[in-house]
């Protein structure tokens, strides 16, 4: 496996209005991702980890420094392309699992497959093969409404990583569900990490599940320091 950086960020800020009166979330964030690697992002409610997360998942531009996914500077990129590298290198799983309601668990998880232009019929086999991955090929019929929260957030994993990406961010996946049910998606999110390669950047409030993770990243006062012990 090439273990070159996916995700790096170099020197990133985020300042919010001008002046006397703005407001710096970040101020010089560095860090990079590496194949196969599940990393904690961990710090205080407000120090600005979604914020970084919508940066590095180029939903967000920083006021100043580099976004840098596969070696590729996205800085001049256009809103075409930062969509298109999104769509295909970067999957997105959020606290609250987004699933659309009025589609069964398969649907949502071909849904971004047919997006990416693949037929139904691949988008519904890669489904099935994702849906059994984590245990929930006798529920892909079922509609969100009929999942526990445990299963409709393995089911938006699934979905997130359905067209390959290289990089995956989570927003706290597991802050909505009980101890054990948490434990258990961060079972199957870990599993798929180590069977697909994926770099994973996961933002949590729970430090067992970060000490469960490879490394933590501590975001605090505006910079990121790897947090030892």
């Amino acid at each position: 496996m090439n273990n070159d950086p996916v995700l790096r960020l170099e020197g990133v800020t985020r300042r919010f209005g001008s002046g006397e009166t703005a407001l710096e979330i970040l101020r010089g964030v560095d860090f990079c991702l590496r194949p196969g690697e599940l990393v904690a992002l961990v710090g205080p409610s407000g120090a600005g980890k979604s914020t970084l997360l919508h940066i590095a998942g180029l939903l967000e531009a920083p006021t100043s420094g580099k976004v840098l996914v596969d070696g590729k500077d996205c800085a001049g990129l256009g809103d075409a392309g930062r969509t298109r590298l999104r769509r295909d290198t970067i999957g997105f799983v959020y606290q609250f699992h987004h699933l659309l309601p009025e589609f069964s668990a398969r649907e949502n998880v071909m849904i971004p497959q047919m997006v990416a232009g693949l037929s139904r019929d691949e988008a519904g086999q890669r489904a099935d093969q994702l849906l059994k991955m984590v245990g929930l090929e006798r529920r892909s019929s079922h509609r969100p409404a009929r999942l526990s929260g445990g299963e409709q957030q393995r089911v938006a994993i699934v979905r997130a990583i359905a067209n390959v990406p290289q990089v995956l961010l989570a927003d706290e996946p597991t802050g909505n569900l009980d101890p054990q049910t948490a434990a258990e998606v961060f079972g199957q999110l870990t599993r798929i990490v180590r069977a697909t390669g994926l770099a994973a950047l996961i933002a949590t409030h729970n430090l067992d599940l970060a000490a469960a993770m490879d490394r933590t990243l501590e975001l605090k006062d505006g910079v990121v320091l790897e947090r030892r012990g």
